[in-house]
């Protein structure tokens, strides 16, 4: 395992800003730089930046390769269940991918009833609703408890600052955002990556308990899998040792905590108004260790920490040179 001190030398190798001039059709989100090439490729750089908020509140080493290398990990374990967007990774922080129009449905898989967001199975229990997502839960559930089927709870993508709303399959058909077809290939892709999920999550000790997945079609009208799968960003897991004994007796679930600078400026400002801020340095090496640790507990592998002062950009601007003039 990852030690901190091995970090500690490191802490200056960030990936703030991929922006690379030589690539074309820039566009920087929250975390990823993306490029879009004229022959149809996209390619996605995963950086340290961390958002929420509505913000960038910092950059945390080694997490857009942590991102990047977990989701290579269960792209390559899923690959049998259905198509996904990658082509090639030319470097730890890079997919090169295929361009996909995103469909207009979020996706989330949930096995237990659990959450926090406004879309949430348990936020909205707890308000007293029983209908939602076109099932019914019964009366009498506790936090965090097992559901009797995993549930997709699907929501509608916001844009230009809006919410996600919940769906209902009826309403996904009926408004036109999927086809029926479109629907069941969704729903069958996702339930079975589910399935894979929870089950190789259980082979180390962990507990999947809900996650995220985004779908796109391709120019032929293929449903592909998208952006990431089954990371600590996208997904709850929860250690399994201490599950029940912590749910007996009403707590939350022992988890990967990496919210220390959410909860950190939260603490001292309101971070949708005030300035944030400067984090200190051991927390942001608290929450680069615990995505470290994320990646070695969920695929069983080492990461491997790029050679002390290597520049995280210069090696990626080396390693993308070959797609500098493509046509």
């Amino acid at each position: 395992m990852m030690d901190l001190e091995q970090i500690a030398a490191r802490a200056g190798q960030v990936l703030r800003d991929a922006t690379i001039p030589e690539l074309p059709n820039h566009y920087s989100g929250k975390v990823r730089d993306n490029y879009d090439l004229p022959d149809g490729r996209r390619i996605l750089i995963a950086t340290d930046r961390i958002s929420a908020f509505d913000r960038i509140l910092a950059a945390i080493p080694f997490k857009g390769q942590v991102l990047t290398q977990t989701t290579r990990f269960w792209f390559e374990h899923t690959a049998d269940i259905c198509p996904n967007h990658v082509l090639e990774y030319p470097d730890p922080n890079v997919v090169v991918a295929r361009r996909l129009d995103i469909l207009p449905v979020e996706i989330v898989v949930r096995g237990y009833l659990a959450g926090t967001t406004g879309t949430s199975i348990l936020t909205m229990y707890k308000a007293g609703q029983r209908d939602m997502y076109g099932m019914r839960l019964l009366d009498g559930m506790r936090d965090n408890q097992l559901l009797p089927t995993p549930v997709i709870t699907p929501t509608s993508k916001a844009f230009d600052g809006g919410h996600d709303e919940p769906l209902t399959p009826e309403v996904i058909l009926s408004q036109g955002l999927l086809t029926q077809a479109q629907w069941n290939t969704l729903s069958d892709y996702a339930l079975a990556l589910f399935t894979r999920g929870q089950a190789m999550a259980a082979t180390r000790g962990l507990i999947l308990a809900d996650t995220k997945y985004e779908f796109g079609t391709d120019a032929a009208g293929r449903i592909i899998l998208a952006d990431e799968i089954h990371t600590p960003d996208s997904s709850r897991y929860w250690f399994a040792a201490s599950y029940a004994d912590r749910f007996a007796r009403g707590e939350r679930p022992e988890s990967f905590d990496k919210d220390f600078v959410r909860s950190w400026v939260a603490a001292r400002c309101d971070p949708y108004k005030d300035a944030i801020p400067e984090i200190p340095a051991d927390i942001v090496l608290q929450t680069a260790e615990v995505y470290i640790r994320a990646f070695e507990t969920i695929t069983g592998r080492t990461f491997e920490l790029p050679p002390t002062g290597e520049i995280p950009l210069e090696r990626i601007r080396r390693n993308l040179a070959p797609f500098f003039h493509v046509g």
